[in-house]
């Protein structure tokens, strides 16, 4: 009965932008680290953001720094991904996920095995 649900997913031409949101049902966020991993067509998933829930610090990638910024909102019971600049490569299925913020060792962490709850994915093409 715990979940997570991202939307926000779709098509977008390349340049262009997009916000996933991710919304927690079952527990609440307030404790928790959010981190949104990335899954291009046939390659392995990576992490692109995460924010913690302590003091809002956040964690990005190299491939998306200074594009992507994530945020969160505790009294909605939800966590965003604000994608801009969107490039072909950005496209695949992105997945959020929480960790219990005790877990971490002061910072945000891309390792999966650490986090919890995922949810079911949401899918964004990039495309012309």
């Amino acid at each position: 009965q715990l979940q997570l649900v991202e939307s926000g997913g779709g098509l977008v031409q390349p340049g262009g932008s997009l916000r996933l949101s991710c919304a927690a049902s079952g527990f609440t966020l307030d404790h928790y680290a959010i981190g949104w991993f990335h899954q291009a067509p046939g390659k392995e998933r990576e992490g692109v953001s995460c924010i913690r829930s302590s003091r809002n610090s956040t964690l990005h990638a190299d491939s998306v720094k200074g594009r992507f910024i994530v945020s969160r909102d505790n009294s909605k019971n939800t966590a965003y991904l604000h994608m801009n600049s969107l490039k072909p490569e950005d496209a695949g299925i992105y997945y959020c996920a929480a960790v219990p913020d005790v877990i971490l060792a002061g910072q945000c962490i891309f390792t999966e095995r650490e986090y919890e709850h995922w949810g079911q994915g949401t899918q964004v093409t990039v495309s012309s």
